[in-house]
């Protein structure tokens, strides 16, 4: 039996929805920052680059990555 390496293990989580509700780590962290951010405006809207600048702290992914996750998670992008 051929083991996995700690990136292989990694990517095959990812990939696989939490059983508790559904959501990717990824995800989960998107959403994690957007409430933070929201927090920290006040409740105000945040702009799609300023949390996409802030996730990629936590999460490399690319921005079309990024807005696949959004669409995804059905959050309202800018002009949208």
């Amino acid at each position: 039996m051929k083991t996995m390496s700690h990136e292989q293990l990694d990517a095959v989580l990812e990939t696989i929805p939490d059983v508790r509700d559904g959501l990717t780590r990824t995800e989960r962290i998107i959403l994690y920052v957007l409430d933070k951010t929201q927090r920290e405006r006040a409740g105000r809207n945040v702009p799609t680059v300023m949390l996409y600048g802030r996730v990629l702290e936590y999460v490399n992914l690319s921005e079309a990555e990024f807005h696949v996750y959004l669409d995804r998670l059905g959050v309202r992008g800018d002009g949208r």
